[in-house]
Parts: structure tokens; sequence; C-alpha cells
């Protein structure tokens, strides 16, 4: 008995320019220097900073008051997309958790809440499949977890502090 699933072949083009990159980084790559193009942030010295991904896959950019993160997890074939916000707060968990999960429900676009366990952080994220994702898109998600994270980074810190 053979095994009829057909197999996903990802695909990495920009639809838009037509543009076809060889493999996730070179096309996140590409990305990210077309949005530090559109988007310029000084760094030090006066110039501007384009972020290019590392040996690991990660890159961030600035947006308004906080980083955020762009992560190709190229074996799982996701982008990820966050924003660290606040540590998790040691007291009135239970409200504050249900306070983000309704800001979740709508208030945050395509982002959403989360904890990363490991750094017992509050995070904005996003997550998209790197299979044809194109520029917009890209630009829409990395705006859209800077905005919410920037909008809500001291709201939330003022109403639970660490």
């Amino acid at each position: 008995m053979s095994d009829s699933t057909p197999i996903s072949i990802p695909i990495y083009a920009d639809r838009v320019t037509g543009e076809n990159f060889a493999d996730a980084t070179t096309m996140v790559n590409a990305y990210l220097r077309r949005f530090a193009q559109k988007f310029p942030h000084e760094g030090d010295g006066g110039h501007d900073v384009a972020s290019v991904l590392d040996a690991s896959g990660y890159a961030h950019v600035q947006r308004g008051k906080v980083t955020v993160g762009i992560n190709v997890l190229e074996r799982q074939g996701v982008l990820m997309i966050f924003a660290p916000i606040m540590e998790v707060p040691s007291r009135g968990r239970e409200s504050f958790y249900r306070r983000i999960l309704e800001l979740s429900f709508i208030r945050t676009s395509d982002a959403a809440f989360a904890i990363d366990g490991a750094r017992s952080e509050v995070v904005v994220r996003s997550l998209r499949r790197l299979s044809a994702l194109d520029y917009e898109e890209f630009e829409d998600l990395v705006t859209t977890v800077g905005d919410v994270a920037d909008t809500w980074h001291d709201t939330l810190i003022r109403e639970y502090p660490p």
C-alpha cells in the first residue's frame, strides 16, 4: 500500500513583483531590506539599520518603543513575528490572563498576546506559513505586531506592575 498524500513544495516567490527566491531565508532577507528602505531606523552614527537574518534565522526591527523579532522557522515552515512587552506579573495573574485573552479576541488584529514560558515574558506575536508569503503580508504582520505591542506596552505595565 502506497501513501498517495501529495508532497507540498513550498513557494518562495513574491506575488506582486514575481521575484523567485531560492529559500525562505533569502526571501525574508529581501523583505527585510525592503522594509528597512520603507521604514528606516537611525542607528548608531546616523546610518540606517537594515536587519538581516542571523545564522539561526532571527532578525529584529524597531517599531516605536518596542523591538519586533522576526524568526524564520524553516524546518516548521513558519514565520514567527513577535515583540516582548513585559514580564508576566507576579500578582493578579488570573485577571491579567483574562485581560490579554479578551484583548486578543479582536483588539490585536492579526496578532495575539502570548506567554514565552522560558523567559516568563508576555509577547505580542503572529505566525504565518512561509510558503507563498508576499512582501505586503510581511510588512502588514511586522507593523501590526509592532503597533499592537507599542500600544499596549505602557498600559499593561501600569495595570499589572511586575
